[in-house]
């Protein structure tokens, strides 16, 4: 039986004006969306996905955007042509939207009961008593634990799946026909990210939506999706049925997706190689105090007991959930935070070192944050960002450090030219590559990788882990890996440990814990990652 058309989109062309400057973001898409099937729009950051979700609510900035062609039919009258007051019954009402990053997409200065609340009175008249009522009722159908003392919660007192579960209820609450989902598992743990979309999966059952799934994520798409359309720089270049796609691809770009999953043995190593880092019962506890003398009654154990090794040439994995401990953990090993146990680097104890005494030692040891947009300094050239390592440490003249940005950049494959320009002129995964060789430059000899992929297209993800391991190759590098993409870590790590509330719960190759792992946490890591 053929499905009923829900929403049309035809020949949509939608383009920018800035300062003169025009950018065609979409160029003559089509496609149309079936009752009750999961719709998946694939593609990489810039192709377009995004603004063809935003551009079916009109939530497109009116000042800089103009539709210059097509139409988007949503029950026999084109969307395109309603006003403001007409969309906004339209938004919420029939239908809903679920955004990437919930954190910024919810108001931190009201509570969860207020902004749900307010959905309801704009299109339902509902407030007080059956207002409260029916968003327990949400509440409790996105499975937030204990709904009713989270009524009084700011988004901050929630965790990232907890709020992904607020967005989810706020978007369902007058019972949409169509339901965009705008990346809404990126940010989460792959445990949390799996839940999210069961949880979508169910609820699409139960209501009989639509929903319409922005995501650059194919292993989502290949387990949750009918159908799917790949966008490439705005143009929709194909479009199929989920299982046809991933069997039978047409289109060039569509293969190259594909094929772009991490992939790959960890650079080879010699199995008695010396230790470059040995921590013994690593501990940080965080007091709390209470009470008019703020007395100490207990401790959030956010690193308790931690034990390992990382080699020389080696690639220790950290892998575990929001909230394990993993980056308290790396912010102690650098010495950025005080720790209890022995942090042993090169054979000398680190542990009680004071700020100034572990300075000159911080060239030997570099990171690379997750998100390299915010860890760039704005106000700086590139030149400038990855050449101030060897300011702070005063190694070289100014000809000396600029032949050597010359060559960090070349080494992380960008153009040397590119020095002279801002981050903001670069992509996210040419800005991780600054990053790279803002800590490659100093010749360290452990670099600390912060989640280093987890905001990346697949692609440019398995493009960034050929690099380090094509660097760890040539240089020796002794990798500290943070991820909780078990996918990326199985990739390009050597040894692997488990951590969970703080604690370790396994320490071994990646061949022991992948293959026989002792917990069932890891065991349930392992399954949620690798079943997406």
């Amino acid at each position: 039986m053929t499905k009923e058309t829900v929403l049309t989109i035809e020949n949509l062309s939608v383009s920018f004006k800035q300062g003169g400057k025009v950018t065609d973001a979409v160029n003559n898409v089509s496609f149309s969306l079936l009752k009750g099937e999961t719709f998946a729009l694939v593609g990489e950051s810039g192709s377009g996905k995004s603004v063809t979700a935003q551009a079916i609510m009109k939530l497109l900035p009116g000042s800089i955007t103009e539709y210059k062609a097509g139409s988007i039919t949503f029950e026999a009258e084109d969307l395109l042509q309603k006003s403001e007051a007409q969309m906004r019954k339209v938004r919420g009402g029939q239908i809903g939207m679920v955004f990437q990053e919930p954190l910024t997409a919810l108001n931190p200065l009201h509570t969860i009961r207020k902004q749900i609340g307010e959905t309801l009175k704009i299109h339902c008249g509902l407030s007080g008593i059956k207002a409260k009522e029916r968003i327990l009722e949400l509440l409790t159908l996105v499975g937030l634990p204990k709904p009713e003392t989270r009524l009084n919660a700011y988004p901050h007192e929630l965790s990232g799946g907890q709020r992904q579960r607020v967005m989810i209820a706020m978007a369902l609450a007058n019972e949409p026909e169509i339901l965009i989902a705008d990346e809404p598992t990126t940010a989460l743990d792959v445990t949390i990210q799996k839940q999210v979309l069961n949880l979508l999966q169910e609820l699409q059952q139960k209501l009989g939506m639509t929903i319409l799934l922005i995501t650059h994520d194919l292993g989502v798409v290949r387990h949750y999706c009918d159908r799917v359309a790949v966008m490439s720089k705005g143009v929709l270049v194909e479009i199929n049925e989920t299982n046809e796609l991933f069997t039978n691809p047409q289109h060039p770009y569509t293969k190259t997706l594909l094929d772009a999953e991490p992939g790959g043995e960890p650079v080879p190593v010699s199995s008695r190689a010396e230790s470059i880092m040995e921590v013994d019962k690593l501990r940080v506890w965080f007091p709390v105090k209470k009470g008019l003398f703020k007395r100490t009654v207990d401790h959030i154990k956010a690193v308790d007991d931690v034990s390992f090794t990382i080699k020389r040439g080696h690639t220790l994995g950290i892998v575990g959930e929001s909230g394990s401990g993993k980056t308290t953990l790396v912010q102690a090993l650098l010495r950025l935070i005080d720790s209890n146990g022995k942090i042993e680097f090169n054979g000398l104890n680190i542990s009680n070192m004071s700020r100034q005494q572990t300075r000159p030692l911080r060239k030997q040891m570099q990171i690379v944050f997750q998100d390299p947009f915010s860890s760039l300094s704005p106000r700086m050239s590139v030149g400038e960002i990855i050449a101030e390592g060897l300011q702070i440490h005063h190694l070289g003249n100014a000809k000396q450090q600029e032949e050597k940005v010359i060559k960090a950049l070349q080494e992380v494959g960008l153009d040397p030219e590119s020095r002279h320009r801002f981050p903001h002129e670069f992509s996210g995964g040419q800005r991780q590559r600054i990053a790279i060789a803002r800590a490659l430059i100093l010749e360290p000899e452990l670099i600390v990788l912060d989640e280093p992929t987890s905001a990346l297209d697949r692609s440019i993800q398995s493009q960034l882990l050929d690099l380090l391991k094509d660097l760890q190759s040539v240089h020796g590098f002794s990798y500290l890996f943070i991820s909780h993409d078990l996918k990326v870590i199985k990739t390009i790590a050597h040894e692997v440990m488990v951590l969970k509330d703080g604690k370790p719960l396994e320490f071994g190759t990646v061949d022991q814990i992948f293959q026989h792992s002792e917990h069932e946490y890891t065991r349930e890591l392992i399954s949620s990652a690798f079943s997406i």
